[in-house]
């Protein structure tokens, strides 16, 4: 029975003995059976050792030329087909046959010469085709009438010269985004988008075409979520004649303007965007105009029923007599040139709720504002040094929710808020920010729910910094320090806080009563800090605590029979960064590990630091069972029964360990009839054969070699042929070291019985060959096999004329030691 048992583990050990499964496949295995990335790997045509299953599969940047018939029909469930650059200038009939759920296929940059009419079928759930710059110069001919689910249309940088829409578009009434942009459309004539008159919330991108004329009233009764025309229009006059030739057009965003470092039209006037007087448009964008006309009454005069305006990058410095917008909702300039904040009369304004001014590297004033109906505001990213922030005295804004200063210089908190009791967020981060430390600043904001004040070259010296914040739910405050033992106070307030970082903040320590009023935290990040140790009972008190970040400190374990008191909430921890100390002392934490790996953050995996043997290793490779056998071995001298409760692993190795010392009572006394038992890796055979075999047992002297694939029984278990046959009938034992070697689950095993029976054998000795070069980190992986190569003398292989000849005089007189005169009759 228990040679049944143990024959089943070897089977179970062999199955097991495969390396790393991404390495079993051509391509960088993201998600085993289901992504996979072959980006750059010179195929010629797709690779047959990806899964069935795969679900997305990149393939871009391989010279695969041409596409034949059902090239990818095993992929069933394939979702996402990247074919990138692939040179692939032919696709063939039913090309992408059999590819029921696949949604998107990119083909960019390809340069197409063959298309077949059929090329495109077998795709009934395609939502996404992209297909820029591949030379397409028709869309007449480009055969994909029948992708009616498609939603997404990529047809950029080509040479399309028309715009007029084949037929077949009016059936593609899912269609959500069609974009032409960089093709040689130049003007847009009577009939052309006829087909997508039917088509709701479409966006269509006309950029970067050479765009002439447009009819006027071709786009009546045309109504579009989006129309993007950047860089179309080469003069001021071309600009205009064609917005007065959109006339009737639907558009919810119209988006215009130009590119940077591309031609800029000159005489931009305020009359150019006349013609948008007879274009219904609900957001308008603005972005990097040649210039801007004095008259900002005539330039949006037409825009005055929008209700978002966004100015990007344009050279705006005052902001004057301006109409009112009595629809506008959100005003935003991005990157324009104001040196202070413009003036914006409420009664210009009268349903304005959100302004962002952002992105002004001379914007350093703040001027007051007075919008009564404001509920958010954007000031980040400018250069502000503001002296007294913040109330009512610099924003009569009584309904303000969000507030956003960060990015800014300085900013000196001296005003508690007064006037803006509704405030919802408030953002200083990456601000030098004073004043705060002085008295309770935040008081009045009761109904505040996020505080951002990270980086702000804060030293937290108020316990009662955050009084009054009885309802803040997420609280960063990441890059700052903390005076003395003030962290375990100032949390003590905020009861209803879900999410705390305090990252960065140079913590050596976190007391154990931090957390104590903090039972709603859910994600808790103090990595990058300077702890040194985390007693996981400081979470007890987080009762709906989800994430736990501790990346990046000075922690070597963690208290193992602690960590069991995390909440049953927990769904991710990441303990990466950290310098463990990988000894059987921190056992408990590592097994924990193990047995909690789904809540670990597998993409930045735990490391070793020391001991030195076992640097760089991850800590889940620890090997705990030699901490086991220690205190097996201890057990087993007080208490021999103690066998019993051994794991089958145990019984496993001990059988053959059992085998081998009765075979050597047994030969007492007997000749060998072998010279040495040759253990390797499978994969190393070639050398064995012709190099090993050939110089030993064809030499002079030679010598008789046990080899498993000339010397073992067949129809005897391979274990039983390894003692038997191998240790039993040989006088020493050659050890063929290689990183397929240490790999190998088979080549640890003989080599465990190998020191059993060197010890048992007053003969014996063990010959270690370092076939190759292996890294000390994978070396270390076999604890035992590293130390016994530290302490002993082994040969290396060096494939020289010099190399050589010293090689096997050395191995030669290895094997001479203890050989006897009979042995040496035999071989003669």
């Amino acid at each position: 029975m228990v040679r049944w048992i143990a024959l089943a583990l070897i089977i179970t050990t062999t199955f097991f003995s495969c390396l790393d499964p991404g390495s079993c496949h051509s391509c960088l295995e993201v998600l085993p059976d289901i992504e996979y990335q072959c980006m750059a790997r010179n195929f010629s045509e797709v690779p047959v050792d990806i899964p069935s299953s795969t679900q997305k599969l990149d393939l871009s940047f391989n010279p695969l030329k041409s596409l034949a018939s059902r090239s990818f029909s095993r992929f069933t469930g394939l979702r996402i087909l990247d074919l990138s650059r692939c040179d692939i200038q032919k696709i063939e009939d039913d090309t992408y046959q059999g590819l029921c759920n696949l949604s998107t296929l990119i083909l960019t940059g390809n340069p197409i010469q063959s298309l077949g009419l059929r090329a495109f079928h077998g795709l009934p759930k395609l939502k996404k085709l992209v297909v820029v710059e591949t030379n397409l110069v028709s869309l007449e001919d480009f055969p994909i009438g029948h992708l009616v689910t498609l939603q997404e249309l990529y047809l950029g940088h080509n040479s399309i010269s028309s715009l007029q829409l084949p037929h077949y578009f009016a059936s593609f009434s899912s269609l959500q985004h069609l974009d032409l942009h960089l093709n040689l459309i130049n003007n847009i004539s009577d009939g052309d988008l006829e087909p997508i008159k039917m088509i709701l919330n479409l966006t269509l991108d006309l950029s970067q075409n050479p765009i002439q004329y447009i009819q006027p009233g071709v786009l009546t009764g045309i109504h579009l979520t989006g129309l993007t025309l950047r860089g179309d229009f080469h003069s001021s006059e071309i600009m205009e004649a064609c917005i007065k030739g959109m006339t009737g057009l639907q558009v919810n965003k119209l988006v215009l303007g130009s590119y940077k470092n591309e031609f800029q039209m000159t005489n931009f006037e305020s009359k150019t965007l006349d013609g948008l007087c007879q274009v219904d448009i609900d957001e308008f964008w603005m972005v990097v105009p040649s210039d801007f006309p004095l008259d900002s009454y005539g330039f949006f005069r037409c825009l005055v029923n929008v209700s978002v305006l966004h100015l990007v990058t344009v050279p705006l410095e005052v902001l004057t007599n301006l109409p009112v917008f009595p629809k506008l909702f959100s005003l935003v300039f991005t990157n324009c040139k104001f040196v202070r904040l413009p003036t914006l009369p409420s009664t210009s304004l009268p349903s304005l709720k959100e302004l962002r001014i952002t992105g002004h590297k001379h914007l350093t004033t703040l001027s007051d504002l007075d919008l009564p109906s404001l509920e958010l505001l954007d000031l980040s990213q400018n250069a502000l040094h503001v002296l007294s922030c913040c109330s009512d005295a610099n924003f009569v804004t009584p309904k303000l929710k969000y507030l956003n200063l960060s990015y800014n210089t300085k900013i000196k908190l001296t005003k508690n808020f007064m006037g803006l009791e509704n405030l919802e967020s408030l953002d200083f981060q990456h601000c030098q920010l004073e004043g705060h430390n002085a008295f309770p600043i935040f008081l009045s904001l009761n109904n505040l729910q996020y505080l951002d004040i990270s980086y702000t070259n804060t030293q937290v010296q108020f316990e009662n910094i955050f009084a009054g914040l009885s309802n803040l739910r997420h609280l960063k405050m990441a890059g700052n320090t903390f005076q003395g033992n003030i962290l375990q106070d100032i949390f003590k307030n905020l009861s209803q806080l879900v999410t705390l970082n305090i990252s960065y903040c140079h913590l050596e320590q976190v007391p154990k009563i931090t957390m104590k009023s903090l039972h709603q935290l859910q994600v808790l990040d103090i990595s990058h800090n300077k702890l040194q140790t985390f007693d996981p009972l400081i979470c007890r008190p987080l009762w709906n605590l989800q994430i736990l970040n501790c990346s990046s400190n000075s922690i070597t374990a963690l208290d193992g029979q602690n960590l069991q008191s995390l909440s049953g909430t927990v769904v991710s921890t990441d303990f990466s960064g950290n310098p463990f100390d990988c000894v059987c002392d921190h056992q408990i934490f590592f097994q924990w590990a193990k047995e909690n790996i789904q809540l670990l953050n597998r993409s930045k995996p735990m490391i070793c630091q020391t001991p030195s043997y076992m640097k760089d290793v991850s800590v889940l490779s620890f090997d705990d069972l030699s901490c086991q056998m220690k205190k097996t071995i201890i057990a087993m001298s007080i208490l021999a029964t103690m066998m019993v409760f051994l794991a089958m692993a145990l019984v496993y190795k001990f059988y053959f360990h059992l085998m081998l010392l009765a075979g050597c009572k047994k030969n007492v006394g007997e000749e060998s009839t072998y010279d040495a038992f040759v253990i390797y890796s499978s994969q190393d055979e070639e050398w064995v054969r012709k190099e090993l075999v050939k110089n030993l047992e064809e030499g002079v002297p030679s010598f008789q070699l046990c080899l498993h694939y000339r010397d073992f029984i067949p129809g005897v278990a391979i274990a039983a042929n390894i003692i038997q046959e191998g240790f039993h009938k040989s006088r020493k034992v050659i050890v063929v070291i290689s990183k397929h070697f240490i790999q190998s689950r088979w080549c640890k095993f003989e080599y465990e019985i190998a020191q059993t029976w060197q010890f048992l054998s007053s003969q014996a000795g063990i010959i270690f060959i370092m076939l190759q070069k292996v890294e000390k980190s994978l070396l270390r992986q076999q604890v035992e096999l590293y130390r016994l190569l530290r302490r002993n003398t082994y040969l290396e292989w060096e494939d020289t004329n010099l190399g050589r000849h010293v090689f096997w005089r050395r191995l030669r007189k290895a094997l001479l030691d203890g050989r006897t005169k009979k042995h040496k009759e035999a071989a003669e």
